[in-house]
Parts: structure tokens; C-alpha cells; sequence
């Protein structure tokens, strides 16, 4: 399965974005491995600072135990101060995406 969404950068906080990512901790690498998540991919539009993430699962992806992990918990933390979040967590606001193509 292919999951995709799109997350909002603040201003100038490319660099940054980049430099976190550049030094993933290991813990939230195994975590997502774990959670059967691979080909993970992040871009950024250079205009509009949009995030566009997609990742590939063998199967259905259980949203509960990745998000729940405090590993994953501290990463959305760590990255709060440089992407929009959801109003009552750390957690980024992620708008979901429809496939509506697809070329084999």
C-alpha cells in the first residue's frame, strides 16, 4: 500500500528540515521499520514550503501503534518548532492524499 500526505514547513526552516532528516535518529528508523513502513519519501515545494511524504506497507499500516511510540512522540516534538502542527499536540498536520493516478 502507498501512503501519501502533504505537511506545512515554516518559513525559513528548509535547512533545518534537511539537517534533521540528514541525522534520523536510529531508534525512530527501527521504529518505522518495525511498523512495516519502507520507501520512505519526503519533498519539499520550494514556493509554497509544502511537505509531500509518501511511504509504502506490505499491508494495512495500524496508525495507533506507530503514533503512540514514544519515539515517535519525541521526534514530533523535536520537529514542532519548524512545521505546523495539530492544534492540541506536536503531532504535524498532515492532509492525507486521494490517489487519482497511477502509470505501472
Amino acid at each position: 500500500m502507498i501512503h501519501a500526505s502533504v505537511m506545512q514547513l515554516h518559513q525559513g526552516c528548509e535547512a533545518e528540515y534537511r539537517a534533521r532528516h540528514d541525522a534520523l535518529w536510529p531508534e525512530l528508523q527501527a521504529h518505522l521499520k518495525a511498523c512495516g513502513i519502507f520507501n520512505y519519501y519526503i519533498f519539499l515545494h520550494p514556493q509554497t514550503l509544502q511537505l509531500f511524504a509518501s511511504f509504502e506497507t506490505e499491508g494495512p499500516l495500524d496508525e495507533a501503534v506507530l503514533k503512540a511510540h514514544p519515539v515517535m512522540q519525541r521526534w514530533w516534538a523535536y520537529m514542532a518548532d519548524i512545521m505546523e502542527t495539530q492544534r492540541d499536540s506536536v503531532e504535524p498536520e498532515a492532509q492525507p492524499l486521494t490517489e487519482v493516478f497511477y502509470l505501472p
